[in-house]
């Protein structure tokens, strides 16, 4: 087993006044060579959006993007035709494949928007563009890792164009659940959203991340109660 642990204060961060962000890969103006990828995740973002704020009209291309608000909503228009809002319990999956413009804001004009977004590098080059989004079940992610990306149409919630997987879990206190890995050579990169846990041997807080690669099956344990995200990427792309 190889891993690294990244703690929650050692992210970049920014504050743009109507943005607080924190970067767990190098992003925009922060720049650490430690921690440009891993393997194929480019980005994990976590952001808060001031209200009535957001990104205007932008590009993107050949990338996989994940946006998992925790709090809040995100009203999102592209050049697809998509016009949309997503809201906490909501994930929303886009492959911007051979090019797309979009738009991301906070539609309220009270409360900020918290969010995650992922970017994973495509493994097919400048397939047609894609979008989805969808409700994630509580229910189906306590105890339980609930799948929600994957590299199959077919399997339980979106696919996206790499041999990737996305899964969340919500943990009872001194729970232990063991992740086994879907594809040979593949790794995670785990953040905790909330609460403790112990990941691969290491004791993790509130959004504290762990890298783990070489091995099979990752062990979880909930110090307290916890939330949990998992992404399986490829080590070599």
């Amino acid at each position: 087993m190889k891993k690294l642990v990244h703690k929650a204060n050692t992210r970049g961060s920014a504050d743009h006044g109507w943005l607080q962000v924190n970067h767990s890969f190098s992003f925009a103006n922060w720049y650490d060579p430690t921690k440009v990828h891993f393997g194929a995740l480019r980005v994990l973002n976590d952001d808060t959006i001031a209200p009535g704020m957001g990104f205007g009209t932008h590009p993107h291309d050949n990338m996989e993007i994940i946006t998992i608000p925790l709090s809040g909503e995100l009203a999102h228009k592209d050049s697809m035709g998509n016009a949309s809002t997503i809201k906490a319990g909501e994930i929303q999956v886009m492959s911007a494949g051979s090019g797309i413009l979009h738009s991301e804001f906070n539609p309220n004009k009270e409360t900020h928007t918290n969010l995650f977004q992922i970017w994973i590098f495509s493994n097919k080059k400048d397939p047609e563009p894609r979008y989805d989004q969808f409700w994630m079940s509580e229910d189906k992610m306590k105890n339980n890792f609930l799948q929600l990306v994957s590299p199959d149409p077919n399997d339980e919630g979106s696919w996206i164009y790499q041999d990737a997987w996305i899964h969340i879990a919500e943990v009872d206190k001194n729970k232990s659940l063991d992740y086994h890995i879907h594809k040979q050579n593949n790794g995670i990169y785990s953040m905790v959203i909330e609460g403790e846990m112990t990941i691969a041997g290491e004791d993790l807080n509130k959004r504290d991340a762990i890298g783990v690669w070489e091995e099979e099956k990752i062990n979880f344990l909930a110090k307290t109660p916890a939330k949990v995200l998992v992404i399986e990427i490829p080590m070599n792309f």
